[in-house]
């Protein structure tokens, strides 16, 4: 088993929990992670992405090579489009058809809609689906839902993370994002 992914968005949109319970899940899985930093501004509003490489063999490079990415995530549809160099012929493209128009400029919405339309590319209504399950703040839980789909980790792995990267906020933050997993799930299927 190997997936390459790049997790991508803006900063302030989770980001990072994202690349954390999908580590937590593979290493749960019994896989091999090597995640490279984050790169871009994490600070709310700039661009943030990561590169996170999961294999059953050894992995020896924390990039990943452009044209190799077998899944690009992303919270935020133009930074998915960002590093449309890197997916390969065969990848997926899991996002939020959310728009955070956060820099001067900002191509049409249609366009942007387009342009994933005529690639490999599943756009989930993430905003609306995390107030579903009870906080617009779990939109980034509604893609992992979503992109789990196209892992070899089990859902269950998921579910383990989840819940150990939420314990220390308590049963109902569990719950909630638990809730916003499963539609996101639900929604690409």
């Amino acid at each position: 088993m190997k997936k390459d992914i790049i997790i991508a968005g803006v900063g302030g949109q989770g980001i990072l929990t994202i690349a954390s319970i999908i580590d937590t899940a593979a290493m749960l899985e019994g896989l091999n992670v090597k995640q490279a930093e984050v790169h871009g501004m994490s600070q709310r509003g700039g661009d943030v992405q990561s590169h996170l490489r999961i294999s059953s063999n050894e992995i020896f490079s924390d990039l990943i090579p452009k044209g190799k990415c077998d899944l690009i995530v992303a919270v935020e549809p133009l930074e998915s489009l960002r590093y449309i160099e890197y997916l390969s012929p065969e990848g997926t493209i899991v996002t939020a058809g959310d728009f955070f128009k956060n820099i001067p400029n900002y191509p049409e919405e249609e366009l942007i809609i387009k342009k994933l339309n005529s690639l490999n590319a599943k756009v989930v209504n993430a905003a609306y689906l995390a107030k579903e399950a009870g906080s617009s703040r779990a939109s980034n839980v509604v893609i992992l839902g979503a992109m789990s789909r196209f892992t070899d980790i089990p859902e269950q792995r998921f579910i383990e993370a989840i819940r150990e990267m939420f314990k220390s906020k308590g049963e109902n933050i569990i719950e909630m994002n638990l809730k916003a997993f499963a539609i996101g799930v639900d929604a690409t299927k």
